[in-house]
């Protein structure tokens, strides 16, 4: 009985000293990170449609792959022309991200992005030459 007492209290022993090891350090997780904008350029601008004060916002809903290019790039609201919709679009697709991250990978994300033409104010120099060339009808 004596040595199943002791055999039984090496085993209990034994279990206890697994308790009381220090946990291991868990392997940090990185932060998550959003995408970011690198490299924006604006898009053509028609000088005919700056000239006649012709402008709005396109805005798009785009999916930036993980290599942080633009992969599709979808109209959601039209600025009202749609030259400067299609100008916008070539322009966004053209445009470069700091791809978001999830536990250190990149990732694929979904984003909106307005894109805004402002009709310049004062008018430029060139704007008199097209007006004229519009009211001539060519």
């Amino acid at each position: 009985m004596k040595l199943q007492s002791l055999v039984l209290s090496s085993i209990a022993l034994a279990a206890l000293a697994g308790c009381n090891k220090p946990a291991e350090p868990a392997t940090p997780v990185a932060a998550p990170t959003e995408v970011a904008a690198v490299k924006t350029p604006p898009p053509q601008y028609p000088i005919e449609l700056a000239c006649q004060g012709i402008g709005g916002t396109s805005t798009f809903k785009v999916v930036i792959a993980a290599n942080g290019k633009p992969g599709e790039v979808a109209l959601v609201s039209g600025s009202g022309n749609a030259q400067l919709d299609a100008q916008a679009k070539t322009a966004v697709e053209g445009w470069e991200f700091k791809a978001a991250t999830r536990a250190g990978q990149t990732v694929s994300t979904t984003i909106q992005v307005p894109v805004s033409f402002n009709p310049p104010q004062p008018k430029p120099d060139e704007c008199f030459a097209v007006e004229e060339r519009l009211r001539r009808g060519g």
